[in-house]
């Protein structure tokens, strides 16, 4: 059955162009490593996918199963996975990690490294996963892998050298915007028989995941931040050499192969025994977001039309500006020194007196939108910002810290 074809955009999405966001009230939204705002074409996607459930109830169905075939295509391609097939829809990246933590083929006594500072959605399943099945985690400091001095790859290969069977990492730490080595992070943990699973809902998107060409065994993200769509859904990813790792515990009743044949062919198809399907995808095991995943193909096809790379050089040349007017005015910046280290994040830390709270506030007040993770003044501009927001963010910083 033909997938049915998403609304197209009025005007093509253009770097620096916010016109496809009329309805977004801030003058400076500088806040997609939180919650994105819709575009007006995924909101055009969201109206049609639920016109159709609304026209044709479940004969809508099975239309839309061809759409998630596009978008896992789609995905894929983002991601640089070699095949759709290697790809899963979820629920996002809380519970494309939890699958994964909890599907792997565990032994008791098995050795999870994760790094201090990391959003808890990439630590609190391991945690579960490591009280479940008799493992032991432990969390590395994030300190010497922004500065070009080696010192933070040094501590790992130290810790692997200890057995360890996996190590969790986010591919952009939340808080400092600090890009992670993912190649020689899964180079090491390679040789000493770990594997690499990789938090990627701070870069997908906006800053370039390559998991074929960097290594990455495992990842999961959600569709909220830098992917620009709805909450509640998004993908994970399993190289296809260590599918065989992964345990079915997970699985719904939609796993099955065949899973469907009971509801449309007559008596005597309703089992229990037809095998888990042997693809990533038996994580789909139940009812679908359908909305969300059509609101994610169609903010994915705005990125994907500008090409991710010339997304982040347009991000970082935002940042560049931005930054340094703000270290002019005694902000300590985050941002890692090494640029092969950065990504779309700008944090900082404000001057010595000045309530990060307060200035948080004032900014907001003035039409800022940013956030304050774990105290840091943290900016996160996309695609759609242009260079004249910049001047406008350093006059409200000003006018801020004048109160």
């Amino acid at each position: 059955m033909t997938a049915p074809a998403l609304p197209a955009p009025a005007t093509p999405p253009a770097l620096g162009d916010r016109s496809l966001f009329p309805l977004l009230r801030w003058p400076v939204y500088m806040n997609h490593a939180a919650v994105s705002p819709l575009s007006d074409p995924v909101r055009a996607a969201v109206d049609a996918a639920m016109a159709d459930t609304a026209a044709d109830g479940v004969g809508a169905f099975m239309r839309w199963m061809g759409q998630r075939e596009r978008l896992r295509a789609s995905l894929a391609a983002l991601i640089g996975a070699g095949s759709p097939a290697d790809v899963a829809l979820t629920r996002g990246t809380t519970a494309g990690i939890t699958a994964l933590a909890f599907c792997l083929d565990w032994a008791p006594g098995d050795r999870i490294i994760g790094f201090d500072g990391e959003f808890p959605a990439n630590v609190t399943p391991w945690q579960r996963a490591a009280a479940t099945f008799d493992l032991t985690m432990d969390l590395l400091s994030l300190d010497g892998f922004g500065d070009g001095s080696g010192r933070g790859l040094e501590r790992l290969e130290a810790a692997l050298k200890q057995g360890v069977r996996v190590v969790a990492v986010s591919a952009v730490q939340f808080s400092t915007g600090l890009r992670m080595p993912l190649a020689a992070m899964s180079a090491l943990a390679h040789e000493h028989g770990a594997l690499l699973a990789v938090d990627g809902i701070q870069a997908c998107g906006a800053t370039p995941v390559d998991v074929e060409a960097e290594g990455v065994d495992l990842l999961a993200c959600g569709a909220h931040k830098w992917m620009m769509g709805a909450e509640g859904c998004g993908f994970g990813y399993v190289a296809p050499e260590h599918l065989d790792a992964l345990q079915p515990r997970m699985a719904g009743w939609f796993s099955h192969e065949d899973g469907l044949r009971f509801l449309f062919e007559g008596e005597g198809h309703l089992r229990y025994d037809r095998p888990i399907r042997r693809r990533i995808d038996f994580l789909e095991g139940g009812a679908w977001n359908t909305v969300g995943f059509a609101a994610l193909e169609a903010a994915l096809s705005l990125t994907q039309s500008l090409g991710v790379e010339q997304v982040f050089t347009h991000v970082q040349g935002l940042l560049d500006a931005l930054e340094a007017g703000l270290v002019a005015r005694g902000f300590r910046s985050l941002r890692a020194t090494d640029p092969a280290a950065r990504s779309c994040i700008l944090a900082l830390k404000p001057p010595e007196g000045v309530d990060v709270v307060a200035l948080h506030k004032a900014l907001g007040e003035a039409g800022v939108s940013c956030t304050i993770p774990d105290g840091c003044l943290r900016f996160s501009p996309h695609w759609p910002n242009g260079r004249g927001e910049v001047p406008a963010v350093l006059e409200a910083v000003d006018a801020a810290l004048l109160r």
